[in-house]
């Protein structure tokens, strides 16, 4: 079996292709599934930089979509040709968070997707959206999942709300889709006049250009009539979220996803406590809120944005891509 693996300590020119054993015929509660497609996250760019050590050997890629092959005894989920799509964290299946680090993750703490064939419990997928390509479906499991869970889970967006999306990356574009379906009014900020013009086109409301207007919290409360957003997706970190703060409405909430300014970092405190909002950390979510998750975009007619796909031979490639910082939506990888 053909899979990529990861030399320790890490580096894109440390990903190379291994034969590995084949995984075999799932056991009782597992299926055997043929990955055909992942899509990238910042998470597991930091795992094969090096920036974020795991295993000697390891097999990256915490997204894979692809069909069953074989299942188990007692498995009553899924049957052989199904598609099927993979869930960030496999052990946490419903209610409240439960994991607070990656030890359990595909392509961290265990073995990815990047690999031709895989045995696991059967718990560990869900089905994927019909008709839906596997490019597409392995865009679910990480960025789909977590604005799904930052608008409507966690946040309790509603039809009338005002959401801001920071950024143009692969949440955030889904956080837009999300909310535009669901009859919101959404506010998108980037340093690209190109991406916003974009993101117009996907339904966006307003657009701001945080470069050229760098105190983009009050021009988002101006666009809101003084009020404010009732929902910010906070991607940035310590190096935006003063200004979402200043963007969010007295009461409203800020789900904080991402780090891209630094792991840590002064919080304006007074400010926060000031506008009463809810400031709350997620990482991604539970296989219950994924099964929604698909059940909602199968009934929106959601399809996700993929900027660019690459072949698994060129995963490195595809990783500095993603080091560039020009894409819009998701990057995919298949085989």
């Amino acid at each position: 079996m053909k899979a990529v693996t990861l030399a320790a300590p890490g580096g894109l020119d440390k990903l190379a292709f291994s034969d590995l054993p084949d995984p075999g015929q799932p056991g009782r509660g597992e299926v055997r599934v043929a990955p055909h497609a992942s899509s990238l996250n910042f998470h597991d760019y930091l795992v094969c930089a090096g920036m974020s050590p795991t295993a000697d050997g390891r097999i990256p890629l915490a997204d894979g979509a692809g069909t069953v092959e074989a299942v188990g005894e007692g498995v009553t989920d899924f049957g052989v040709g199904d598609a099927v799509v993979s869930c960030f964290f496999p052990e946490w299946q419903s209610g409240p968070p439960r994991v607070g680090d990656f030890r359990g993750v595909p392509g961290d703490g265990i073995d990815g997707f990047a690999r031709e064939r895989v045995v696991l419990p059967a718990t560990a997928f869900t089905k994927a959206p019909a008709g839906w390509s596997h490019a597409e479906a392995a865009t679910i499991t990480t960025a789909g999942l977590t604005a799904w869970r930052a608008l409507v889970v966690d946040g309790g967006l509603k039809a009338g709300d005002k959401a801001l999306v920071l950024g143009t990356g692969g949440v955030s574009i889904y956080a837009l889709q999300i909310a535009r379906a669901m009859g919101c009014e959404v506010i998108v900020t980037s340093s690209s006049d190109e991406k916003l013009a974009r993101a117009k086109a996907l339904g966006a409301t307003h657009t701001v250009n945080y470069k050229q207007q760098q105190k983009w919290g009050r021009t988002v409360r101006d666009l809101t009539g003084g009020r404010g957003v009732d929902i910010v997706v906070e991607v940035g970190g310590p190096g935006t979220l003063a200004q979402s703060i200043e963007a969010v409405r007295i009461g409203g909430h800020i789900a904080l996803i991402g780090v891209l300014t630094g792991a840590a970092g002064e919080v304006p405190t007074a400010a926060l406590m000031v506008k009463q909002a809810r400031l709350q950390g997620l990482v991604v979510g539970s296989r219950d809120e994924q099964e929604d998750f698909v059940r909602a975009l199968e009934a929106a007619a959601i399809r996700p944005v993929i900027d660019r796909t690459f072949s698994l031979a060129d995963l490195a490639e595809a990783f500095r891509y993603l080091e560039g910082a020009g894409h819009f939506g998701k990057i995919a990888v298949t085989w």
